[in-house]
């Protein structure tokens, strides 16, 4: 099948993307938008979209209520509900490209169990730390799981299957950590750390926010930065030698990207699990395998399936409201019982 190209080139930067990008990047946006402000109208005190457009644009709409309910409820709740998805997208795309294995995602292989221990370590033994902490945290807590699975599976060779094993049983061993800090754990230490383990985007404010947004303005850039080395990572270390790519110092650099993109994500919003292995793979059906093209789009559709999920949790059963990372778990273990099937009879 012969695919049509977009080249665009200057003195310094030469970019190559399929046509299809730009419009489903420009429809996926406006997908998202709409979800989006679904979100925001949705809850015991609806207000139209009509309403909440002429709020965010700061035009009077004649009730005062719907300044505070976007603005200090439900805006700072989205926009988390957004980014976090975008990050474990992203996370999920580099990981998957690197280790050329369709099945890594940051959930599954225990990256985001890591940094789930060390999180629940900080709320549990230090409650009354600083915000900030808690990100860096995470990131130190995914960044030490990845280094541990990255020696153990690629000392005894890449196999995919191996990857996957060595994951799920560092994954249970920090698990069995972490219910173990939750049982000696003060109540109300505990009753925090268990609400923030469900993956919920519940409470979040805009301090959340803007302790997240470094951490995504930093690792997206350079996530697109690294794509055309992702690229020939994904081809196999040979070729990617060959190439002239030098292999493991773009794999350092890619494992500290999606490391980054995952725990600050993980810290911000709990464990969120299978939006950065269902994200990819819908990705690559619209726009392909370059990951020029790969890496935006899969962190709008992450975004997307995170406002949709917490959108779902707060409307499907009101007033109860269900976690995202309880939908996007319902949603992502048939998908990944399926990708494992398929994939073993390859």
């Amino acid at each position: 099948m012969k695919l049509d190209w977009l080249v665009l080139r200057s003195q310094t930067i030469s970019l190559r993307i399929d046509r299809r990008l730009p419009p489903i990047l420009l429809c996926l946006t406006v997908v998202v938008v709409v979800g989006m402000v679904m979100n925001l109208g949705r809850g015991e005190y609806p207000i139209s979209p009509w309403d909440i457009v002429k709020t965010v644009l700061g035009i009077d709409t004649g009730n005062p209520d719907h300044g505070f309910v976007i603005y200090s409820l439900r805006l700072p709740r989205t926009l988390v509900a957004f980014m976090v998805g975008m990050a474990l997208a992203v996370a999920g795309t580099i990981f998957q490209g690197i280790t050329r294995n369709p099945l890594a995602d940051p959930s599954i292989i225990g990256i985001n169990a890591g940094a789930s221990l060390a999180a629940v370590s900080v709320i549990v033994l230090f409650p009354s730390a600083p915000i900030y902490t808690l990100p860096l945290s995470a990131f130190v807590g995914a960044l030490l799981m990845a280094g541990i699975i990255y020696f153990l599976a690629w000392n005894h060779g890449s196999s995919p299957v191996l990857f996957i094993l060595m994951g799920v049983g560092l994954s249970a061993i920090a698990g069995a950590f972490t219910s173990l800090l939750i049982t000696f754990g003060d109540i109300y230490n505990v009753s925090d750390a268990l609400v923030w383990l469900a993956g919920s985007v519940y409470g979040r404010t805009w301090e959340q926010v803007f302790s997240f947004l470094p951490w995504l303005i930093v690792s997206m850039p350079m996530a697109l930065i690294l794509a055309r080395h992702l690229n020939a990572l994904n081809l196999g270390d040979d070729v990617a030698k060959g190439l002239g790519t030098p292999v493991e110092f773009q794999r350092g650099l890619l494992v500290l990207v999606g490391v980054a993109l995952a725990g600050a994500g993980v810290a911000t919003a709990g464990s969120i699990g299978f939006v950065g292995l269902i994200a990819p793979h819908i990705g690559r059906q619209l726009v392909g395998t370059n990951h020029q093209g790969l890496i935006p789009t899969s962190a709008l559709l992450g975004g997307m399936l995170v406002v949709v999920a917490d959108f779902l949790g707060r409307t499907m059963f009101a007033p109860i409201e269900l976690p995202c990372g309880v939908v996007t778990a319902a949603v992502g273990a048939p998908y990944f019982l399926y990708l494992l099937i398929r994939n073993r009879q390859r």
